[in-house]
């Protein structure tokens, strides 16, 4: 199912195709998250995230619902997150499982939290109109959201977000380093007077 097919539909409601698991109900969510170019010293502080308010009151937190039996748990996460707070992207790897109790109802959820670079935020989305959204830093977001335990999520996507960001530098750091040595490689064979094309293959 493509995600944008679902931008049209209502939210879905009720829990007829919930899944559970030992009694707990399971959700699933995103941090949806951009970054901004501002040359800033440290990656972290060009980095903000999507929180949205809550339907009930105006406390912020991250996109979330319910993991439904019909949809693999990466649909259910891009679904919630496009629902609620209206923003479509690239979900990245799971950041953990958290046990939490509902403060509505005297029972226990176990909730799976996906990182999301959003690549289109929709002016029009199924909650818009019970629903705001608002980017934030990391501090600001982590002073603000009302459960603890997206906070830890939240700490699990900061640590996700410098590692991949360590191998991308160490990935582009590689590539410039073998591209020198294939510009030396080439010069060394022109300067021995081979007029003819040559393939390097540079074996790491």
């Amino acid at each position: 199912m493509q995600i944008k097919k679902l931008i049209s539909l209502p939210s879905r409601t009720g829990r007829h195709l919930q899944r559970y698991n030992q009694g707990c109900r399971l959700v699933v969510g995103c941090i949806p998250y951009r970054i901004r170019k501002t040359n800033k010293s440290s990656p972290i502080e060009e980095l903000e995230v999507l929180l949205i308010s809550s339907q009930k009151n105006s406390s912020m937190m991250f996109p979330k619902g319910g993991w439904e039996i019909d949809e693999d748990i990466e649909l259910a996460a891009s679904r919630e997150t496009l629902e609620e707070a209206g923003v479509i992207g690239s979900l990245g790897d799971k950041l953990g499982e958290w046990i939490f109790k509902s403060k509505r109802q005297d029972k226990f959820h176990e909730g799976s939290m996906f990182s999301l670079l959003v690549t289109e935020e929709l002016d029009v989305w199924p909650e818009k109109n019970v629903r705001q959204r608002k980017w934030m830093t990391i501090n600001e977001a982590r002073e603000v959201c009302a459960h603890s335990w997206m906070k830890e999520a939240l700490d699990a996507f900061v640590c996700q977000f410098l590692l991949l960001q360590r191998n991308e530098a160490e990935l582009l750091a590689s590539c410039r380093l073998e591209s020198c040595r294939s510009e030396e490689l080439r010069g060394s064979i022109g300067g021995q007077g081979v007029e003819e094309e040559v393939d390097c293959y540079l074996i790491s």
